[in-house]
């Protein structure tokens, strides 16, 4: 049976070290396989994010506030949709990316980052 894979969804503040970000996703998702690391548009480009995708072998994927804006999360955040137009990043980063209807772990707040995951689904 093929290892399952993840889309995981990442919410972080500007500045977020790639070590915190490492140890957040790994604190929630163990050492699943990552696929596609997401977030929202605006910090897709930033270091910690980068790098982060990168030392978990995963693709680096920026979701825009209008995709996310659409998905339907349990757990939406008036702060967040205030602050950056959407209710979500994590957990609607996740279930857009992988196109998935349900998330396999919601939203998860470690040290200020933000991890939600879904399956990764091969289209292929």
């Amino acid at each position: 049976m093929p290892r399952r894979e993840l889309v995981v969804g990442v919410g972080l503040r500007p500045g977020t070290p790639a070590d915190e970000i490492v140890a957040a996703v790994r604190e929630v998702v163990g050492d699943a396989a990552i696929r596609q690391l997401a977030t929202i548009d605006r910090r897709a480009g930033e270091p910690g994010f980068r790098t982060a995708a990168e030392q978990l072998g995963a693709e680096a994927v920026a979701v825009s506030v209008v995709d996310l804006e659409v998905i339907q999360v349990q757990n939406p955040s008036t702060r967040v949709a205030a602050a950056l137009g959407t209710s979500s990043v994590a957990e609607a980063a996740a279930l857009s990316v992988s196109g998935e209807k349900e998330l396999i772990t919601s939203k998860t707040i470690v040290s200020g980052v933000v991890i939600a995951a879904a399956l990764f689904r091969n289209t292929k």
